[in-house]
């Protein structure tokens, strides 16, 4: 018979079961749509409200400077009153910031609320895969958990369709008619509504109860009692790695400032945006491939070719960038046909593998606190590089900053190579006792 706890759903869910991860699944579509929307909703934000280069930088990376305190507080407070608890109260929260987003009068009071967005962020980002995680049966773990990963990348492309649409037909040229950007801010609006009345009918984790009950989790844990004994140790340096891998692929540099990098690269006005769609389009269909291949390739593969395939894919970029005359028509066709290959293969191999990856690693006595910690990790330099990127972007030019990302991602490879077990058809208790026998 199957231990309730290691295996707590049956072989063959049922369409409850489904209903319930699409209903967990939307906070991921939230955690697309907010990091996405500000992509397109810049240009008017810029003509509107009259931000300068260092007011737009903190504008964009509002909703990262408030995830990475999402991420390190939702993981304890998951721990302490239960995933389902959690949950709904960043539902409530995701509701706040959009409406208080949509009705803000100045720049100053928009960033504050997309730092509260950015708790429900962070938050959504560091429990939702975990929760996912505990409510799957083995065989389906990474189906399950990576489904969240498809609707993130889903709720970008519906941001860029969003955008693209309102540009056309309420902005103007390059949608940089003012008030534009509060549409544009004002559809998240719904799927927030969502999560919140949809977490009524979701159930707690089973292993959360099963820990709660035998006293394993919920207590009180300071930041050096995750570092405590070596083997816990080991798990943190993977978990933070993974993290730090997921944001030096240069993967938000294109989702944030994706419409202003295809303009310099020669695309204007509507057009900019319409061809950004095809960046929304290509996240989703590698993801969509992900989705499948996660169940027959093993991660450690998926997660080594993905990083390799990147490191080509930018050196490409790059150097199109810095060689080719920017009179040069093909030049534009080159870098974008070069982001959107980057971006399909990011998102389904480096981006939905360092999430699963995280998802799985982590004891069940410290999951919330060290996938916060994870997490956080992840939101600080996810932040450091939207507010750096147009600096060294204005210093070095697009083609030298992306050289950058490229020796990045080089020492990614090597460390992954040598440091991250497999963990494909284990259970969670499984990997745990692996990390143990194997400090």
């Amino acid at each position: 018979m199957t231990h309730p706890l290691t295996d707590p759903q049956p072989a063959h869910p049922t369409a409850k079961f489904w209903a319930v991860i699409s209903v967990l699944t939307l906070g991921g579509l939230l955690f697309g749509y907010d990091t996405g929307v500000i992509n397109g909703a810049l240009p008017s934000l810029t003509k509107d409200l009259g931000l300068s280069s260092a007011m737009e930088g903190i504008v964009t990376s509002a909703v990262q400077f408030g995830a990475i305190f999402g991420a390190l507080y939702g993981g304890r407070i998951s721990d302490r009153t239960g995933r389902r608890t959690a949950v709904t109260g960043v539902a409530a929260v995701f509701l706040v910031g959009s409406l208080g987003s949509v009705l803000s009068p100045a720049w100053p009071v928009l960033a504050l609320f997309r730092v509260v967005l950015g708790l429900a962020v962070g938050a959504a980002s560091g429990i939702i895969p975990i929760y996912l995680a505990e409510l799957a049966p083995t065989r389906l773990r990474g189906r399950v958990v990576n489904q969240n990963e498809f609707m993130v990348v889903f709720g970008q492309l519906m941001a860029f369709t969003v955008n693209a649409v309102i540009a056309t037909n309420v902005g103007g040229g390059g949608g940089e008619e003012p008030g534009t950007w509060r549409w544009m801010l004002a559809a998240c609006v719904i799927p927030a509504v969502g999560l919140l009345v949809g977490m009524r009918f979701v159930p707690e984790s089973p292993r959360w109860r099963e820990a709660r009950r035998t006293g394993t989790t919920g207590r009180r844990l300071a930041a050096r009692d995750l570092f405590a004994e070596p083997w816990l140790r080991r798990i943190m340096v993977i978990g933070i790695g993974l993290a730090v891998i997921n944001q030096i692929s240069g993967i938000n540099v294109v989702q944030y400032y994706g419409v202003s990098i295809l303009t310099d690269a020669g695309f204007e006005g509507d057009t900019a945006f319409m061809v950004n769609l095809l960046i929304g389009v290509a996240g989703v269909a590698g993801m969509a491939v992900s989705l499948v291949l996660n169940q027959h390739v093993r991660r450690r593969v998926m997660m080594t070719v993905g990083l390799c395939c990147t490191t080509g894919v930018l050196l490409v970029m790059s150097l199109t960038s810095i060689l080719a005359d920017d009179g040069n028509p093909a030049k534009k066709w080159v870098i974008l046909v070069a982001i959107v290959a980057f971006v399909g293969i990011v998102q389904g191999s480096v981006n939905a593998m360092t999430w699963l990856l995280m998802s799985e690693i982590f004891p069940m006595r410290v999951r919330g606190e060290a996938m916060g910690l994870a997490a956080g990790v992840q939101w600080t330099v996810n932040f450091i590089v939207a507010l750096g990127f147009p600096y060294a972007d204005s210093v070095l030019s697009f083609g030298p900053t992306l050289l950058i990302f490229v020796v990045l991602q080089l020492i990614a490879v090597v460390w992954f190579h040598r440091t991250v077990p497999e963990t494909k058809d284990r259970t969670l208790e499984q990997i745990e006792e692996g990390f143990r026998a194997h400090p």
